[in-house]
């Protein structure tokens, strides 16, 4: 059964900073804090109205600023965080303000939609050292532990809702050229115990594991035992070579089938290409840009079809066959103009994997 998730985040159309406040203050009484509270259920009633099987907790902040404000100690000087003493420690409570959220409403929500499975992504280790002014395996070390605890305490069942999924998000992994996770080096040893712990965290409760990736360059991520499902963006090899699809097989891991692309610029790039028959000038890149602001065009021109979504889910089934346990947009949609189109494109990418999962169901 393939079941449709999102990577997580959304744009959010209101004062971004008493949201902000409202996340610091949850579970409060002030207006922000309910105003927090109101934006986290919208967004994962719309997650469901669209159609996704496993919504990940709405994601209005930045991923990287949100978990490192639950962490203790750590200073800020001029915008680099640096460890202060041997040993990171949870701030407060440890749940994640979003997911503490969905756990107070769950009756509500569920009254609402019935069962519901719900997608928890952490920022990862990795990820979050590279703002860091120094680092070392220690520090992987450390993030790893504090991550860890933030995933164990973030897992809830509750009456009808239930979190079903951990996704650690190394974005930033594989870009980089970084020593300190060359093969045979204490720095990559540190960061495969990190992962390790976290996934563990998970897998030990009996949720599913999903690492998110931009780049499947390097493959560290297949030894980690406690990892089941592996995602990458739609034009990573992760869905094309054999070569990755071999030993992916080998470490007995699967895969969530990436359907569309949601970087909202290369969208529009890619469809003025189209239109003029050139690749489109950055100022003619930023005019659509100022037509949607000014409401002269609608966004959701610019996403890619059900079609294309169909079309690349099939690819990847005949690629992978029964190692495809999941789909869904390749990243995140907060860069995206509005949340109306964001839904949208959620819908699209849902009603695209349920029109193939019914043709081959019909073939069968």
């Amino acid at each position: 059964m393939i079941r449709v998730y999102d990577v997580g985040s959304l744009p959010f159309e209101g004062d971004y900073n008493k949201l902000l406040e409202g996340a610091r203050t949850y579970p409060g009484e002030t207006p922000s804090s309910k105003l927090f509270e109101e934006a986290v259920i919208k967004g994962l009633r719309g997650k469901l109205e669209a159609g996704v099987d496993v919504p990940n907790f709405p994601q209005y902040r930045d991923m990287n600023e949100m978990f490192l404000e639950m962490i203790e100690g750590i200073e800020k000087i001029e915008n680099r965080y640096y460890m202060v003493g041997e040993k990171l420690a949870l701030r407060g409570s440890g749940v994640i303000p979003e997911v503490e959220v969905i756990r107070r409403n769950a009756t509500r929500i569920s009254q609402e939609f019935g069962e519901i499975r719900l997608k928890v992504c952490i920022t990862g280790p990795y990820t979050l050292s590279q703002l860091f002014g120094y680092r070392d395996p220690k520090l992987f070390a450390s993030l790893g532990d504090v991550l860890a605890e933030i995933t164990s305490r973030s897992i809830f069942k509750e009456g009808r809702v239930k979190v079903a999924v951990i996704s650690l998000d190394e974005p930033v992994f594989g870009l980089v050229d970084d020593p300190l996770k060359d093969k045979g080096s204490e720095g990559r040893e540190a960061l495969l115990k990190a992962w390790e712990k976290i996934f563990y965290a998970a897998a030990s409760r009996g949720v599913d594991t999903v690492i998110h990736l931009h780049s499947t360059a390097d493959t560290l991520f297949l030894e980690v035992s406690s990892l089941r499902v592996v995602e990458s963006h739609v034009d990573d090899p992760l869905y094309s070579s054999t070569t990755l699809k071999k030993s992916l097989e080998e470490a007995d891991k699967f895969v969530k089938a990436s359907l569309c692309k949601t970087e909202f610029d290369t969208l529009v790039m890619e469809r003025l290409e189209k239109k003029l028959g050139r690749k489109p000038a950055g100022e003619e890149i930023a005019d659509v840009w100022r037509r949607i602001k000014r409401g002269a065009e609608d966004p959701a021109d610019y996403l890619e079809s059900e079609d294309v979504m169909a079309k690349r889910l099939k690819k990847i089934l005949e690629f992978y066959g029964d190692r495809v346990v999941y789909a869904g947009p390749e990243c995140g949609l907060r860069g995206f103009p509005t949340y109306e189109v964001a839904i949208e494109y959620l819908r699209r990418a849902s009603s695209a994997t349920r029109r193939v999962i019914k043709t081959l169901n019909v073939l069968k």
